[in-house]
């Protein structure tokens, strides 16, 4: 069914031969829908997806196993899967909703008593008991958390949090040891729109630093996407989105005189642009310093190094100029 979800985009090229595991959540299995979405949108990576035992060492120990035996090249663990994944030390991971404080979770959720498995498991089992011992070994486990992070590990996990989640609140605590928490628009569990524009960005950076791979850079203005009433201009959201599947691309705006300047472009990038403008926004008083292969400005003279689309132009005077332009570029 998720073939005609106008959301699901295929990347053949994306982690091609490579192994992604990913790590389900409380009460879950390795049959969810997040991993057939991981295998459609990634046709040519073998996907990984173990049922976890529900007492926390078992489930722990059994990840390492499976990591030692399968050396995957991308972890990505969701909500009691994001808490194991942290401690997945060695290995690229996305942590999404990461539950890493999961014995109050349970408590503060009331699931202490009769449960049932939310998706099908291999060994049929279909309903299990959550008892005040099982919590406490959760929290147990969850003291665990963040016992191996160094900066090298820090430069490969990254923490994905909806902005809607009710469930968990990891936030601040991932960034106590983290540098790179992101949020995104979306709620505890994922769907197929914050799937795509949220976690497959960021698969894209990991899987272009895992192969050294330099895309073409394109810097956009700030200016070109925002309209008289302050929202995206016509197809600019759909252009960026697409772009940003073949391009290196920044967003920049004016070098900031202000805190208030700041945060308005910072804010105006988060509700609209969201996952992939973070750490790609450039404030700057001189854009023809940068140094890439495009720059999509309004500026009517330009003598910088990059390729200068002036926006608003009779040539690109729409985003659907610029698609145009770019589509016809074939990625160049």
């Amino acid at each position: 069914m998720l073939q005609s979800n106008p959301y699901i985009k295929q990347f053949p090229e994306l982690m091609k031969g490579k192994k992604i595991m990913y790590v389900h959540g409380f009460g879950s299995s390795g049959q969810s829908g997040t991993v057939t979405r991981i295998r459609e949108v990634f046709p040519n990576a073998t996907v990984i997806a173990p049922d976890l035992p529900i007492r926390p060492q078992e489930a722990i120990d059994l990840l390492r196993e499976t990591c030692q035996k399968e050396q995957p090249d991308l972890i990505i663990g969701t909500s009691m899967g994001g808490m194991y994944a942290e401690m997945l030390y060695g290995y690229d991971r996305i942590l999404v909703n990461p539950a890493l404080q999961m014995g109050d979770t349970m408590k503060e959720h009331g699931m202490i008593g009769a449960q049932h498995f939310s998706n099908p498991r291999q060994d049929g089992v279909q309903d299990f008991i959550v008892t005040k011992a099982l919590v406490k070994e959760y929290k147990e486990m969850t003291e665990q958390c963040f016992s191996g992070v160094t900066p090298e590990e820090q430069g490969r996990v990254w923490g994905l949090f909806g902005d809607e989640d009710t469930t968990v609140n990891t936030y601040d605590l991932f960034r106590e040891h983290y540098p790179r928490a992101i949020r995104f628009h979306g709620e505890h569990r994922m769907n197929d729109n914050s799937f795509m524009h949220s976690i497959v960005p960021v698969i894209r950076w990991i899987d272009d630093r895992q192969e050294g791979r330099e895309r073409p850079i394109i810097y956009i203005g700030v200016e070109t996407l925002r309209d008289v009433y302050d929202g995206p201009r016509s197809s600019a959201q759909k252009t960026v989105r697409w772009l940003i599947e073949t391009y290196q691309v920044f967003f920049v705006a004016a070098a900031p005189s202000d805190e208030v300047y700041y945060a308005d472009v910072n804010e105006w990038l988060y509700e609209y642009v969201n996952v992939p403008a973070h750490s790609h926004t450039v404030f700057t008083v001189r854009r023809d310093l940068l140094y890439g292969d495009y720059f999509i400005g309004m500026e009517e003279s330009w003598s910088g190094m990059a390729t200068h689309i002036q926006f608003g132009s009779d040539t690109f005077k729409t985003w659907d100029d610029i698609a145009d332009y770019f589509s016809r570029l074939g990625g160049q």
